[in-house]
């Protein structure tokens, strides 16, 4: 088996992506990537900036299109099979499916200024997904309370720290009950000492089993928590496999000189 070969699944995966590309200008930022998410699995993608890790994340959330490629959610899931070829026309209702089975949490929040923390929370629930409203309060509410926040649902963003915008993110990206999870350098935007909270609660959902793709520096916290690590540069994959293999055992140069510049994270 090559470094970049990926192991045999146990089971049928979440998510197929194959052949990913994109390229911006002369700019080739994917170049025929391939990743399969089992259920329940924790994926860290680590590399250099602008080796292609976020343009995964929001390839497989519809933010971004491919040039090509394919993404599949739910193969021979009874919930439904999610099939998109982005060599064809991509249309809204192919790219609102694709949303629908991923969410995203962004670095830099994103959360919307002019709502508070509860209706920041149940707007896709109620607007996109056209869940009944009382419902998607009573289920921001038991989020909240389950990342101390509770006291905050009618607080606006400027009136929460760093650490706390960010887990609002997170409760937004739970409420939306997705497939997958993914996570955008979620730590990379805060003070040092906000880092441990989001971790943490990042840590208690791998341990609840959801289903997870996270871009990290973190590399003590990706070692801990994911169950496959992907280095890519230049926009392919040069490494895969177990975590502890990949950050302490990595058989490839590029990802050698990679976690020996980080190595004091370990």
């Amino acid at each position: 088996m090559s470094p970049t070969d990926t192991p045999e699944p146990r089971v049928a995966p979440v998510l197929e992506a194959r052949n990913l590309a994109k390229a911006f200008g002369s700019n080739k930022v994917l170049r025929d990537i391939d990743i399969d998410i089992r259920r329940g699995q924790v994926v860290a993608l680590i590399g250099p900036s602008g080796s292609g890790k976020t343009t995964v994340l929001r390839s497989l959330n519809g933010l971004e299109i491919p040039d090509g490629g394919t993404v599949t959610f739910g193969r021979g899931d009874a919930s439904g099979e999610l099939a998109i070829d982005f060599g064809a026309k991509v249309g809204k209702k192919e790219v609102a499916a694709l949303r629908d089975r991923s969410a995203m949490v962004f670095q830099h929040y994103n959360l919307f200024p002019h709502m508070t923390v509860l209706k920041n929370i149940i707007e896709g629930p109620v607007q996109v997904q056209k869940r009944p409203k009382a419902e998607a309060i009573a289920e921001a509410e038991r989020l909240l309370e389950r990342v101390g926040l509770a006291d905050k649902r009618d607080a606006y963003p400027f009136e929460l720290s760093g650490g706390q915008q960010q887990r609002v993110g997170i409760v937004r990206a739970l409420a939306l009950k997705p497939q997958l999870l993914l996570f955008d350098e979620p730590t990379s935007a805060l003070d040092p000492e906000l880092v441990g909270d989001v971790l943490g609660v990042i840590k208690e959902l791998a341990e609840e089993g959801w289903t997870m793709v996270i871009v990290t520096h973190e590399l003590a916290f990706a070692q801990h928590v994911a169950d496959e690590v992907i280095f890519m540069d230049d926009g392919v994959v040069v490494e895969r496999g177990p975590a502890a293999e990949v950050l302490r055992a990595p058989r490839q140069e590029r990802t050698k000189l990679f976690v020996k510049r980080l190595q004091h994270d370990l």
